[in-house]
């Protein structure tokens, strides 16, 4: 429900601004009339989410079409964009060079941006961390709260599996040149990270904005909370984009969604739910 009131809400605010989503005998936004069937899209769990409203609002205004949405993760996205097995793929991270010169004909379109906050189980009482305690406490350097001005209490670990973008993208940001500590709890998703965290007492984890509920915690890092607002002044350091990839420039069906995704619809969409637009 909350999906479909986002969805509403953002093509209304679109038609408002002088965007028609639709108009009789044309399909919305650059998709040829009468477009119909079915495309693939697979990868990145963080991306997941928002590519479901996309594709649900692309199919209101297109109603011959579908779009199937499904996760696997980043690496798996950018693989199956790549090689065809899905029309396209999805990846929360920047795709690595490796990737590249394995398929050099791979084309990157950053759909949105996304922030990757710092979470605590809600009685954790640090409010604020910076990113070389970030750092620290996510390679097992700092261990108890007590080292960051909180009680004594030992500090538990949780992140993304191995193949994550998000985790890729925070290893990149934060970590640099550390690794993950050992000792951290692994979980295959976002949700799994957020439930885990908010009932783990003790626990640290990172989101991406999306994900944000009030089960969880958020802490500034280096003084900025995370928020979108703090993102786009250059305040919040954590952010990665979240592109869509595929098989050199695409056509049909997966070439209208694009464009419409980064329409002003498509756009007005990215914002409802939380993340940053790129136009």
């Amino acid at each position: 429900m909350m999906r479909k009131l986002a969805l509403l809400a953002a093509l209304v605010v679109a038609a408002g601004c002088g965007q028609q989503p639709g108009t009789a005998g044309e399909a919305g936004n650059g998709a040829p009339a009468g477009i119909r069937g079915e495309i693939s899209v697979v990868g990145s769990t963080t991306v997941q989410p928002l590519a479901e409203v996309l594709a649900e609002a692309f199919e209101t205004l297109n109603p011959g079409v579908t779009i199937i949405v499904s996760g696997g993760g980043s690496s798996v996205g950018v693989k199956s964009g790549a090689d065809g097995t899905a029309h396209i793929g999805m990846c929360s991270r920047h795709v690595k060079e490796s990737e590249f010169q394995e398929s050099p004909n791979i084309m990157v379109h950053t759909v949105a941006n996304d922030g990757i906050a710092i979470v605590v189980e809600p009685s954790v009482p640090v409010d604020g961390l910076t990113l070389l305690q970030c750092r620290d406490i996510f390679s097992g350097v700092i261990t108890n709260w007590n080292e960051v001005g909180g009680p004594a209490m030992p500090i538990i670990v949780v992140s993304r599996e191995e193949g994550s973008g998000t985790r890729g993208a925070f290893e990149e940001l934060v970590l640099g040149d550390a690794l993950m500590a050992e000792s951290a709890i692994l979980q295959p998703s976002n949700g799994a990270v957020r439930t885990t965290c908010s009932t783990t007492p003790g626990a640290v984890a990172y989101l991406s904005f999306g994900y944000l509920d009030s089960s969880v915690k958020t802490v500034a890092v280096d003084g900025a909370l995370p928020t979108p607002e703090n993102v786009a002044a250059g305040t919040y350091p954590v952010y990665r984009p979240l592109n869509m990839i595929t098989d050199g420039q695409p056509g049909g069906i997966a070439g209208a969604w694009l464009e419409f995704i980064l329409s002003d619809e498509g756009q007005a969409i990215v914002v409802a739910e939380h993340y940053l637009p790129v136009n």
